[in-house]
């Protein structure tokens, strides 16, 4: 029963990071642009939180009612700013760009708000469990979130293939010349895309550094976007689903890892992840929902 429970609190920590991972999975899908600054915007939105707190005093589980809409509107104006203009000069510069966003989010946050770490508080809710026999216990905020995390892959997908501007999403990914010519403006479509994915990175953030775990300014770009790529690579790229399956994956993973080691060996919990992202990386490449493609 102790490893049934480990994998039932790896599906659920997976559930999380595949929040997280999906704006970077989608951004990549869309856009090509692989988001090195993903991590310390989700930082960003936890400050965020603590700032819509303090000035509504609503409840710290509801602050992502209006902290996920500030940062979609963030995240149009950014694309349609910083990204778009580093787009036209190739994808090294989206990557550079992105690197020095990354760094210029965390010299702020620390000048401005200090290295002192930060937690959104969410009263009994976030300790609140329930048990299933004597050796499974499942708290009801990681349950909450996986179940957020499966339903935001679902309206995503369903507005991807159903929508007029998910279709045009669609359409730019594939061919923007194309669909450039067929009267489509990329760079509207561009930011409707980059505000989709920091709507869920906003979501992620609130979810985990809020009311998960303690946060600071320089914990996103060591922490999140390690386990972000990380799940995105085992996934496949561009797949929200594979997102969502390499998120389980490397939860579950983690999970037994930090079984094995137990409190003599903490850090086999990461070492575990490390070796299955490898050996995803050197096996299938394209990841578990990849498609090889052939010339």
């Amino acid at each position: 029963m102790i490893w049934v429970n480990d994998i039932i609190q790896g599906i659920l920590l997976g559930g999380l990071y595949a929040l997280f991972a999906c704006g970077l999975s989608l951004m990549f899908g869309v856009m090509k642009v692989i988001n090195l600054a993903h991590g310390d915007l989700a930082v960003v939105a936890a400050y965020v939180a603590l700032g819509v707190i303090a000035l509504t005093h609503i409840p710290g589980v509801w602050s992502f009612v209006l902290v996920v809409p500030i940062m979609a509107v963030g995240g149009y104006f950014l694309q349609r700013t910083l990204i778009q203009a580093s787009l036209e000069r190739g994808t090294i510069t989206t990557l550079l760009v992105t690197f020095g966003l990354s760094i210029v989010i965390e010299t702020v946050l620390l000048q401005f708000l200090s290295a002192n770490s930060h937690g959104i508080p969410d009263g009994s809710f976030g300790t609140a469990s329930f048990s299933i026999g004597s050796q499974i216990s499942i708290g009801w905020l990681d349950l909450i979130i996986l179940v957020v995390a499966v339903t935001v892959l679902l309206v995503l997908q369903f507005y991807l293939s159903r929508s007029r501007n998910g279709r045009l999403i669609r359409a730019v990914a594939d061919d923007r010349e194309a669909a450039q010519l067929a009267g489509a403006d990329y760079r509207h479509i561009f930011g409707i895309a980059a505000a989709i994915a920091l709507g869920t990175v906003a979501l992620a953030g609130v979810a985990y550094f809020g009311m998960y775990s303690q946060f600071d300014p320089t914990i996103g770009t060591g922490q999140l976007l390690l386990y972000a790529f990380e799940v995105v690579v085992i996934g496949g790229l561009g797949s929200l689903w594979g997102t969502l399956a390499g998120g389980i994956v490397l939860g579950v993973v983690q999970q037994i890892g930090a079984q094995i080691g137990g409190a003599a060996h903490p850090d086999y919990q990461f070492l575990a992840g490390q070796l299955v992202f490898l050996a995803v990386l050197v096996v299938l490449p394209q990841g578990l929902t990849g498609i090889r493609r052939t010339a």
